[in-house]
């Protein structure tokens, strides 16, 4: 509703664009999750259909932009990731980054490390790992952490052998009792700002936050002048 505020305002004032700037995308999700009921792709649209372009970050599923009549970008957070990976972890050599399938070379590529699989049908325990652990930094990467269980039991049953454990966040929500779980957890948590973190930093001290607004920063002027965004996929910009 914050946000529907203003877009009608603009449009009342004649305004001759409208872009939506809108970080976390925990709206935009195309399939119900257990924790919170299931907010409509559609309806979503429908609400926003009074903007003409959107600007987003690592959507859930890429083919929600799909469901748009408007120009939708779906910047990635990968710079954010990268760069926190290059100043942190030194011995890279024995860094291996832990996503998904989809996703994960995305990152091991551009770091030059190896990486590993892991995925999880429908609950925490059916969970898969293909990839070697023993002996490694581990670097879990993961777009949106609600509770954290599955990052959790990842690290406590999959992960247990690896040296050191880090989990890299996109959307970090932190629903109860996921700052516990954290606090308790045997790994580091690195979460984007794509959500303000400060209370959450206060109360947990194991949280740091890593910056996304360089990747904005970039986005919203050449959105604004009509130049490409494909730039920011090259992740050279840093």
């Amino acid at each position: 509703m914050e946000l529907l505020v203003p877009i009608n305002a603009c449009k009342t004032a004649s305004s001759s664009r409208v872009t939506a700037v809108i970080p976390c995308s925990i709206l935009l999700q195309d399939k119900k999750g257990k924790s919170h009921p299931l907010i409509s792709v559609k309806f979503v649209v429908t609400m926003l259909a009074g903007a003409d372009h959107i600007i987003t970050m690592d959507l859930h599923a890429s083919q929600i932009q799909g469901f748009f009549e408007i120009p939708v970008d779906n910047l990635p957070t990968e710079p954010a990731v990268l760069q926190w990976i290059q100043e942190n972890i030194a011995e890279k050599r024995y860094c291996i980054i832990v996503r998904g399938a989809k996703r994960v070379t995305s990152i091991a590529v551009n770091v030059n490390v190896e990486f590993a699989l892991i995925h999880k049908a429908n609950e925490v325990d059916q969970m898969v790992l293909v990839g070697h652990m023993k002996d490694r930094i581990a670097a879990l990467v993961e777009d949106m952490a609600d509770t954290c269980s599955t990052i959790c039991h990842a690290a406590d049953k999959r992960l247990s052998v690896a040296t050191q454990v880090y989990a890299i966040l996109t959307h970090g929500i932190f629903s109860r009792p996921a700052i516990s779980s954290i606090y308790n957890a045997a790994f580091e948590t690195i979460v984007t700002n794509t959500i303000p973190q400060g209370a959450e930093m206060r109360h947990c001290s194991k949280i740091q936050v890593t910056d996304t607004s360089m990747i904005m920063a970039e986005a919203i002027p050449r959105t604004h002048n009509g130049e490409s965004v494909l730039y920011l996929f090259g992740y050279t910009f840093l």
